[in-house]
């Protein structure tokens, strides 16, 4: 068995989450009512810490985990084994009931504005729902705190009682981003919160987002599949591949100096303004698909469309270990491309 994924953390930042060799699993079906015995490792044995007051973004391809793990460490989904504490407290097995009071601390924007709010509701009744659920304040109290969250995100006071359909996708994050702040969490998780909109909304949405987080003091952990987006409100990048943690370490070291061949190839894709530095830049292609999460591969999972895997990357998993400037690589040949 590896050692457990070494993470260095410096004494002088606070720690606010503590994720310990999480796991999740899930069982797939053969039928409706019969399983096939096999499980999909979605979340398959990651080590990390978040600090208090960053932005730590999650990248990596489509099936990758990551948006189970940000729906993992808030406990929308009860882990398969692993640890999560959160400022202190272990929540990875929190009954229902202790779970609902401390969920004021984490909330979540989900990725698609139109499918994230009920069209039923009216925007005052959706945004009001935590206080509500919670039992914060008096109805007049209530609708005071939501007609101010709503013009500190840019909506007027008067879209308090139009429906979600009235609205365009940009303004509908707004409503979904004011009801995440609604009963002042510390933590958010921002699951793709700007890949369903135009990308003359999108750099709003972010800027936003930024201005709120200094305002309210938060904790962001930001998933997304735009390495531009998550380079510009980052602190620090985890770069996730088939379950695991490939490599992780602050914004500016992972961009200028990637150390996993992985992250790598992923930064040659992020499109250039100018066709000519485009040329000049060497673009990496992978070849192959990504391997089934039911079955990945033995050692490095990265071996089968890795250029430098030897028969040790088969063999041997990496460790997510540190290497160069606080980095931490999963990898046997890390800056050896």
């Amino acid at each position: 068995m590896l050692a457990e994924e070494k993470v260095v953390i410096p004494e002088d930042e606070k720690t606010l989450i503590e994720i310990k060799d999480l796991k999740k699993y899930f069982s797939v079906s053969r039928s409706f009512f019969k399983s096939s015995g096999q499980e999909v490792k979605a979340i398959d044995g990651i080590s990390f810490n978040i600090r208090e007051g960053e932005t730590i973004g999650v990248v990596g391809e489509s099936g990758c985990g990551k948006s189970t793990l940000g729906r993992n460490i808030i406990r929308l989904q009860k882990p398969t084994s692993g640890n999560i504490v959160f400022d202190g407290q272990d929540i990875t097995n929190l009954s229902d009931g202790k779970l609902k009071s401390f969920r004021r601390q984490m909330q979540i924007v989900f990725q698609d504005p139109y499918a994230s709010l009920n069209p039923k509701l009216k925007i005052g009744e959706i945004v009001g729902e935590p206080l509500r659920v919670n039992k914060a304040g008096s109805s007049a109290e209530r609708k005071d705190k939501v007609e101010s969250l709503l013009e500190r995100v840019g909506l007027e006071t008067h879209y308090y009682s139009k429906y979600p359909h009235e609205f365009s996708g940009g303004q509908r994050q707004r409503i979904g981003i004011a009801r995440a702040l609604t009963i002042n969490p510390k933590f958010v998780v921002c699951d793709e919160p700007v890949s369903a909109l135009d990308v003359s909304v999108q750099s709003q949405v972010v800027n936003l987002l930024q201005d709120l987080q200094e305002e309210y003091q938060l904790t962001y952990m930001f998933i997304s599949h735009d390495l531009s987006v998550v380079r510009h409100i980052s602190d620090r990048v985890a770069v996730m591949y088939l379950g695991k943690i490939v490599e992780l370490g602050d914004t500016k070291d992972i961009y200028e100096n990637p150390a996993h061949p992985y992250t790598r190839a992923l930064l040659s894709a992020i499109p250039v303004p100018n066709p000519r530095e485009q040329r000049q830049r060497e673009r990496i292609i992978l070849k192959g698909d990504l391997p089934s999460p039911i079955n990945p591969p033995k050692g490095c999972r990265f071996s089968t469309r890795c250029p430098l895997a030897t028969d040790l990357c088969r063999e041997v998993e990496p460790e997510l270990e540190s290497k160069v400037n606080k980095q931490l690589v999963a990898c046997h040949y890390a800056y050896e491309f």
